[in-house]
Order: structure tokens, then C-alpha cells, then sequence
């Protein structure tokens, strides 16, 4: 009964000690190459939690159906995704149009129909994206929409002129340079 009890006792041993040498999933997810494929980053192979920063559809933390996690810190978040610079200056430039709805996470600014009193049967729309967190020009994109009344409750779709997205986008990157250059001479 003494050779079998000693035995046991030492394969347990053993197996803890094996158990306690052993990294964590984290330790592995954080080796240079562990990740599947041959992709570098910052020169060297990616790991699997280079792959979990890029993110998801859901984002890094995934889809919760029921609601935050009560463990997790209630930080002060993330702030906005896209460039602070350029968001101020489409929703500067678009003040003069009733706005639809604006997404500064996603960086997405839509209008509603605008009249000019000028011309009131024509109207337009414009949806604003900013692409980026750099303040850069190919950061932005500018869609316009005009309609032309057909008839008392009608509109019919017309074409814009190309010329007037890009003097928009330009619009909105002047103003952007000017907050930024306000912001600087601030501090």
C-alpha cells in the first residue's frame, strides 16, 4: 500500500509543477508568430493579440446581448473615432442645413432637404464621412444629392455639378486647418 500511495503522490507533484511552468493563454496569445498566416507587424510576425486589437465586427470585446460587463472600470472613454479637427469643421460648414443625424463615432454626418430661398424648387441633401483620424483631404468625402420640383408635391432627382463636392470637401478642410491652427496658437 506504500509504493502505490507514493506513486500517486508523486505523479501529482509533478503534474503541478509542470502546470505551474506553463504560460498563460495571454503569455501565448503575446508570442511573435502565434498567430495563423504569415503577416508582420511593426517588423516582426503578428501574435494573436496583435489580431484581437484589430478588432471585430463587433468590436474587440465582441457582441453583449445583455448589456455591459459589471466588472469592467467605468472609464472615461474612448472619445471620438475619427479626426476632432475635421468632424467640428463638416458640422461648421453644414450648420446651415438642417441636420439629420451625426455619428461621431462612425464619422458620418447626414442632412436633411435644404430649400436655398433662392431657388425653392430645388433642394439638396448632403452626407458627410470622415474616413480617418488623420487631418488629411482624402480623410473626407462629401456626397451631395440635389432634386428639382416636377410638380406641387414631386421632386425628381437632378445632377449635381461636379465642381460642387470638391469646393465642399475644401470648405470643410480649410475650416478644419483653422480649428487646428486656433487650437495650437490656444496653447
Amino acid at each position: 500500500m506504500g509504493l502505490p500511495f507514493v506513486k500517486i503522490c508523486t505523479v501529482t507533484a509533478l503534474s503541478a509543477f509542470v502546470a505551474a511552468c506553463a504560460g498563460t493563454q495571454s503569455d501565448y496569445d503575446s508570442y511573435p508568430g502565434s498567430a495563423p498566416g504569415d503577416q508582420r507587424v511593426l517588423g516582426r510576425s503578428q501574435t494573436i493579440a496583435d489580431q484581437k486589437k484589430e478588432g471585430t465586427l463587433f468590436g474587440p470585446d465582441g457582441f453583449n446581448f445583455l448589456g455591459d460587463d459589471s466588472n469592467k472600470q467605468q472609464g472615461g472613454g474612448t472619445g471620438i473615432g475619427v479626426n476632432s479637427f475635421l468632424w467640428r469643421a463638416s458640422l461648421d460648414t453644414l450648420s446651415f442645413m438642417p441636420l439629420n443625424s451625426a455619428d461621431p463615432f462612425g464619422g458620418v454626418i447626414i442632412t436633411d432637404w435644404y430649400s436655398p430661398p433662392e431657388t425653392p424648387n430645388e433642394r439638396f441633401k448632403i452626407t458627410g464621412y470622415i474616413l480617418g483620424t488623420a487631418l488629411r483631404s482624402d480623410a473626407i468625402k462629401v456626397s451631395v444629392f440635389r432634386q428639382v420640383r416636377v410638380g406641387s408635391d414631386q421632386w425628381a432627382d437632378a445632377v449635381v455639378e461636379p465642381g460642387t463636392v470638391t469646393a465642399m470637401e475644401d470648405s470643410i478642410l480649410t475650416r478644419a486647418r483653422q480649428l487646428r491652427i486656433d487650437s495650437a496658437v490656444a496653447q
